[in-house]
């Protein structure tokens, strides 16, 4: 008995052909044919293709999924060495706050910065002895 999609003009050739079901299963015995040897050895290099592709598919996933979570742990710790910098970013800034303002109280009693002498390149020794408090 013919296939009915075989007839019906909408379709392509292509389209018609792979809608009918015998060309898309092997001939068996229950439809009143014999199966030919080639035909199984065709089927059986699918089958060991199609083995060999979902191995390799599982290979590349399990791949991508490795080189996710290496990037991921990368990830976590790039940024914990970010929060590790910007506390010591912080750390610094309040010693260079308090050095500041060392040097600006310091700088107010200061009888070498006071001195008439401290524009002299080479300092000696009774130049900063004239400078400093007796």
């Amino acid at each position: 008995m013919p296939c009915p999609h075989t007839h019906d003009p909408g379709l392509s050739w292509l389209s018609r052909m792979w809608s009918c079901r015998r060309f898309r299963e092997p001939m068996s015995e229950e439809r009143g044919g014999q199966e030919r040897p080639e035909n199984r050895e065709e089927d059986d290099r699918k089958v060991r293709r199609r083995e060999k592709n979902r191995v390799a598919a599982q290979r590349s996933r399990k791949k991508q999924t490795q080189k996710a979570d290496k990037l991921h742990e990368e990830y976590e710790s790039l940024e914990q060495e970010n929060t590790s910098l910007k506390r010591e970013i912080g750390k610094l800034t309040d010693e260079m706050k308090h050095l500041s303002e060392v040097l600006k109280d310091h700088e107010k009693v200061c009888p070498l910065l006071h001195c008439t002498m401290n524009f002299v390149t080479i300092p000696r020794p009774d130049a900063l002895a004239s400078c400093l408090p007796r």
